[in-house]
């Protein structure tokens, strides 16, 4: 069966690049803002770009953090992408402005420490055994980054009888998370819809586990 996707449209993403790279990996996909279709999709996607606080603002008009909240209540799949990713924590700190994320993971998100920002390119990720998203991919694969903030610290203890969320990390000054897997959460800092096949893949890992 066919799955069918939802990306988010709240104002903020690449939308159709999204969209694109979701149909090319034969998902069913639907670009809209609308609440019943993104709660009764297989699996949401909430892209993002730009400013932590003007994305949550974007989010939260269309009701997107409360969808987000009843799908991860009830076991069903999201998948954070950049900024949208970021929301998905506590709280975003730029240029001195606190913003309440989604609170779905503990944590901050702050600027990178670097001496060059933002980091902009291809980078490799340090992904943990037995992660679904990066399955098949090999440790030299690269992803597409564009970003100058980053979580910096994992806060999320394991909770059993829950298996341990499944952090990736990737280096850029210092280490920042680059992807996590959490149940039916799942996240990455880097763009799969421009990473080419090493992206086509994960998208692939992520939609047929939907």
């Amino acid at each position: 069966m066919v799955a069918r996707v939802v990306v988010l449209d709240y104002g903020s993403g690449n939308l159709r690049s999204a969209e694109r790279a979701l149909r090319r990996v034969g998902a069913d996909v639907e670009v809209t803002s609308d609440r019943h279709a993104a709660l009764e999709c297989d699996g949401l996607v909430v892209p993002g770009v730009g400013a932590f606080a003007a994305c949550m603002a974007g989010l939260r008009e269309v009701a997107g953090d409360r969808i987000i909240g009843q799908r991860l209540a009830g076991g069903r799949p999201v998948l954070g992408v950049c900024v949208g990713m970021q929301i998905l924590f506590d709280l975003g700190i730029e240029h001195g402005v606190r913003t309440e994320g989604c609170g779905e993971w503990p944590g901050t998100v702050e600027r990178l420490e670097a001496d060059i920002v933002p980091h902009m390119g291809w980078n490799t990720v340090r992904a943990p055994a037995g992660s679904v998203l990066f399955d098949g991919l090999d440790a030299d694969t690269r992803f597409y980054f564009v970003h100058s903030y980053a979580v910096r610290t994992w806060e999320l203890a394991p909770q059993p009888p829950m298996p341990p969320p499944l952090v990736t990390w990737a280096t850029h000054g210092g280490d920042f998370v680059a992807a996590a897997e959490n149940g039916p959460l799942v996240a990455t800092q880097f763009h799969p819809e421009k990473s080419g096949d090493a992206g086509a893949h994960l998208l692939t890992n992520w939609v047929k586990n939907l």
